[in-house]
């Protein structure tokens, strides 16, 4: 009480009498000799609690004088350990209010330095070392290989694989070096010629740091058979810096990723510890690790070899497999989990090259994703919400490549599963059209599998022109080509700071008309579920629908892969010579108009409709 009522009343004053407080009574105790630690420690908690009322001119001494603290050793038959501690947050109070030390270098030494002597101030000493890292200093970058070598050299000392889970220090300790390499990832010097010498030292630190954290992984993941599964997210934050590190076959070999990439795969594949804060670095390196794979082809990507006796003879799971599983797990979790599991669906379906999947990975990858993304939806189908668009794109992308086994998927799930998803995807396009940004990949995956669902509605009911969910498919892909053209054009107009064009009126128009063309009645149970979407879709507008997830990903381009050497105006084209007269005989004239108004290519062929 005594120390809440005395930083109120001191806050409380004017900037004038704080420092005056600070320079007559707090700072004189750090020179007073054999002054008594229990006084050094409220003097230090003083100046943390005050570190935001301070004058800039001040914090030099206030820091050089909290320093002193952190440095004091035990007396004879006291801890100076509450010193040491109070000290290290008042330093970290004064970096999170802006302070920038003129020499970071003795500091990071002497923390680093300390780090391994006592345990129980490792975790002091690693935060702290993760507020100097996180400060913003322009000049931290350059230290941090250094320091990141001595970390994990000190760190390989007291840390034992078979501890699981790991301590709270070694905890704190990898924590701060996945800070650590963020920070180093992104004082990347920008490639141009007057900056190759700045580059060269860049890349130069990347190695350095590279061999350090691999050094450490192999430590916690290969020294033992079975490798703790805590800090999955700091250390996946650790193996993507070193896969990005790995630019020619001799460093992916020399940094033993494939024996890292395939423990940490099992990791993923077993994990359950689902918690929004720890997860999200693993999608980040799971995209990476997809990447790296295109560039070396590494075996156990795609297939891992039955181990030899005494061990059972059972094949393990690739790579990408376990990656799948996680993936298919994800899909199910909290809403950030499932927008970023939907993403890596489309990028380990169409990045990898399976011409060599002989065991059926891709397709099993597919079946489970399909699954998991379609239970998901099932479980939101009665109000609309910003998680349809992912969960009705990743089904999209196992459809376009296994259309037959996801359709028998969808229908295992629940009976009438397909065209439940058919007619959920071509209500929601119009949603995603009025209220998500409008991404080009996304549009372009919306277009090439309107396209293939219709020409199966066709080829399944004999080219039955009365199909009503034949024709919200065409209407829909008519209106995804139309949009897509659009957002094709706002970025080449903005690659050439050209001004955007304006859509906004042809959308509602092409909306109104969707609206329109879907009032026919219709006693089918697919029409029943339409139609409360319908009642429903105007909350999305208000706010008023579920929304759980964050949206900051949500105009990030997806990876199609080989997908985007398909033209999906081609397809388009190709469907509509074939099937015209059908076109014709389903959509209402109105939407076939402003079809043609962006598409005058097309008109020939539906000149009698007009």
């Amino acid at each position: 009480m005594a120390y809440g009522s005395l930083q109120e009343f001191i806050q409380e004053q004017n900037p004038e009498y704080v420092a005056s407080f600070v320079r007559t009574r707090v700072l004189p105790i750090y020179s007073t000799p054999d002054c008594s630690p229990y006084l050094v420690a409220s003097a230090n908690w003083v100046l943390g609690e005050l570190a935001s009322c301070l004058p800039e001119e001040m914090n030099a001494d206030v820091f050089s004088s909290l320093l002193k603290a952190l440095a004091m050793p035990d007396q004879v038959e006291i801890s100076c350990y509450p010193v040491r501690f109070s000290a290290a947050g008042g330093i970290g109070s004064l970096l999170e209010n802006e302070y920038q030390p003129p020499e970071l270098l003795p500091l990071l030494q002497f923390i680093t330095g300390k780090i391994g002597n006592e345990e129980d101030e490792d975790s002091m000493l690693f935060q702290l070392l993760k507020s100097v890292v996180e400060s913003g200093n322009q000049d931290i970058a350059m230290h941090i290989p250094y320091i990141v070598s001595s970390l994990v050299s000190n760190m390989l000392k007291f840390m034992h694989p078979s501890e699981d889970p790991w301590s709270q220090a070694i905890l704190g300790g990898l924590e701060t070096l996945a800070a650590m390499t963020q920070t180093y990832e992104s004082s990347k010097p920008e490639a141009d010629e007057e900056n190759n010498q700045a580059t060269e030292i860049w890349l130069t630190g990347q190695g350095t740091i590279s061999k350090a954290l691999s050094a450490l992984l192999q430590h916690a993941w290969l020294a033992t058979d079975v490798p703790p599964t805590s800090c999955i997210d700091h250390l996946s934050t650790m193996l993507r810096f070193i896969v990005i590190a790995a630019t020619n076959c001799n460093v992916f070999v020399e940094l033993r990723l494939t024996d890292l990439l395939i423990v940490w795969a099992d990791i993923l594949a077993s994990w359950n510890g689902w918690e929004e804060s720890e997860d999200l670095s693993v999608f980040d390196c799971i995209e990476e690790v997809v990447g790296i794979n295109n560039k070396y082809g590494f075996r156990s990507f795609l297939f891992r070899d039955i181990p030899s006796p005494p061990a059972m003879p059972v094949r393990p799971r690739s790579v990408v497999e376990s990656i799948g599983s996680f993936v298919s797990k994800a899909i199910l979790e909290y809403p950030s989990a499932t927008r970023r599991a939907c993403s890596c669906v489309h990028t380990l379906l169409y990045v990898p090259d399976y011409s060599s999947d002989i065991e059926g990975v891709g397709k099993s990858l597919a079946m489970v994703f399909a699954e998991s993304a379609f239970s998901h939806f099932l479980a939101l189908r009665e109000k609309p919400c910003t998680l349809w668009r992912p969960l009705l794109l990743a089904i999209s992308s196992c459809y376009i490549s296994y259309s037959d086994i996801v359709e028998g998927v969808l229908e295992k799930v629940i009976s009438g599963g397909f065209e439940l998803w058919v007619s959920s995807l071509a209500f929601s396009y119009s949603l995603t059209c009025d209220d998500s940004p409008s991404v080009v990949s996304e549009v372009k995956l919306y277009v090439m599998t309107l396209v293939k669902v219709i020409e199966h509605l066709l080829d399944v009911r004999h080219g039955n022109a009365t199909d009503d969910l034949a024709r919200k498919c065409f209407v829909s892909l008519m209106e995804a080509s139309r949009r897509l053209k659009e957002v094709n054009e706002e970025t080449d107009d903005d690659e050439d700071d050209g001004e955007p064009g304006e859509e906004e009126t042809e959308s509602e128009e092409t909306d109104s008309n969707d609206e329109d063309s879907e009032s026919d009645e219709c006693e089918e149970t697919e029409e029943e579920f339409l139609e409360r979407y319908a009642k429903v879709a105007a909350e999305l507008e208000d706010s008023e629908v579920i929304e759980e997830a964050d949206e900051e990903d949500d105009d990030h381009e997806i990876d199609l892969g080989s997908l985007n050497e398909i033209d999906p105006q081609k397809l388009v084209l190709s469907l509509m010579e074939k099937h015209h007269q059908k076109v014709i005989n389903l959509v209402p004239s109105e939407a076939i108009s402003t079809f043609l108004n962006s598409f005058p290519i097309y008109t020939s062929l539906f000149s009698k409709c007009l």
